[in-house]
């Protein structure tokens, strides 16, 4: 039974905390698929103890030591290791259905598969075409090395491509039609790679990676980014706030880092510090009229858009397309959820526009979660400027920020459990 939380905030709205964040979930999932495309040469340090790595790195193992011919694979609702998982069976000896909960047979690949399949995978639909659950048969006979793939669709099917193709006889040439979403995703999974000896060229719209081997290295896991996005969320509403986070670095790898740039807007100055980051809340709030381009940063969305409402800030948004496929709709969700405190998300060609005129702080609010984590979070600080925010399902959080109910309380929140 889903169980909910009721968060709140007493007495003065002053934050002064040091928070331990755990590793990036981007950057755990991509270095176990190189760790298992290198045959264990790439070793993995700092793992994310989020719920959708650890179901990944479950699966992996497993994999490595069992001889089984046919396997079904469940990754639940981890969507990241659905895709990944996609590309690495594909060339993997066997036959496997990879499927996942009644969301992820929701959640479009078929993108994704149709590459696999071009470049010589034999990947079919188990049940609805374009979705998983899916019937993979391995290894791929490769027949082409040279594929088109659109660059508006999600990261992830471009990463996991990426990652293949220098266990490729043929490597592979990826060639992007149109602007690339994500980019600092594709540029994440590039450096990686890079680290464990696989190189790139990346001309304009080509990115060409020859068949080569893995070298032995250690990839070593910055704390989360996106999990930081939620503490600078919760100094723009307080009163005032200092905030550390050791091991961050401002220039990394992780594009949510932009979170720290984009949270100027609110009043929050972000600097580097002996062992990581610090942030305060000593500026103005900028009276701006620019759009916000999200698309390289999506996951940051609902953070900057609940923060803006609350602020009474009517910006504007791109880059969201991306949304409406996630773990949920979360573009219908922030409408909903933000409907209860009067603000309404306007759409209009692809430009989100926030109305805060009837903005309006109740008592107490319930949120719902739609069993996506970021809404969890995105919502949770408004306890600093109601008295009680109730959280439904609040244990989804464990998808990517298994003790952010405990880190909150550390800052100084209340979070009881009903």
């Amino acid at each position: 039974m889903h169980k909910n939380a009721v968060i709140s905030f007493k007495g003065p709205k002053h934050i002064d905390a040091e928070i331990y964040l755990t590793g990036s979930k981007s950057e755990c999932n991509r270095a176990l698929i190189i760790e298992a495309l290198s045959k264990q040469l790439v070793k993995v340090e700092n793992l994310s103890n989020a719920a959708d790595t650890v179901t990944l790195h479950q699966v992996l193992s497993k994999l490595e030591h069992s001889t089984a011919q046919e396997q079904t694979i469940d990754v639940g609702p981890a969507g990241t290791a659905m895709r990944f998982l996609a590309a690495y069976l594909s060339a993997k000896n066997g036959n496997f259905l990879l499927t996942g909960t009644e969301r992820m047979k929701q959640r479009p690949i078929g993108i994704l598969t149709e590459a696999l399949n071009e470049i010589g995978a034999d990947i079919a639909y188990e049940e609805k075409e374009g979705f998983p659950p899916l019937k993979i048969k391995g290894p791929l006979a490769q027949k082409k090395n040279h594929i088109q793939i659109k660059g508006d669709i999600s990261s992830q099917y471009i990463s996991a491509l990426l990652m293949l193709a220098p266990t490729l006889p043929l490597g592979l040439t990826l060639e992007i039609e149109g602007e690339l979403t994500s980019r600092p995703y594709v540029e994440m999974t590039l450096a990686m790679l890079a680290e464990c000896g696989i190189s790139h060229e990346w001309n304009e719209n080509l990115i060409v990676i020859q068949h080569q081997d893995f070298k032995p290295a250690t990839l070593i896991v910055e704390p989360d980014w996106s999990a930081a996005s939620y503490w600078y969320s919760i100094a723009a509403l307080a009163e005032n706030a200092r905030i550390s986070l050791p091991h961050l670095r401002k220039q990394s790898l992780q594009g949510d880092s932009q979170i720290s740039i984009i949270m100027e807007i609110f009043g929050i100055n972000t600097y580097s510090t002996a062992n990581g980051i610090a942030f305060t809340k000593d500026q103005e709030i900028k009276n701006t009229s620019a759009i916000l381009d999200l698309k390289t940063c999506p996951d940051l969305a609902q953070t900057i858009i609940v923060v803006a409402a609350t602020l009474r800030l009517n910006l504007s948004f791109t880059g969201l397309e991306t949304l409406k496929i996630k773990e949920t709709n979360r573009v219908a969700a922030l409408q909903n959820e933000l409907a209860k405190i009067g603000v309404k998300l306007h759409e209009n060609n692809l430009i989100y526009t926030l109305d805060c005129s009837a903005l309006s702080f109740p008592k107490k609010i319930t949120v719902a979660t739609y069993e996506d984590h970021r809404m969890a979070m995105a919502f949770a600080p408004l306890a600093l400027l109601i008295d009680e925010v109730e959280i439904e399902d609040y244990r989804v959080v464990e998808k990517s920020y298994p003790y952010f109910w405990e880190d909150l309380k550390k800052a100084g929140f209340e979070v009881v459990s009903t």
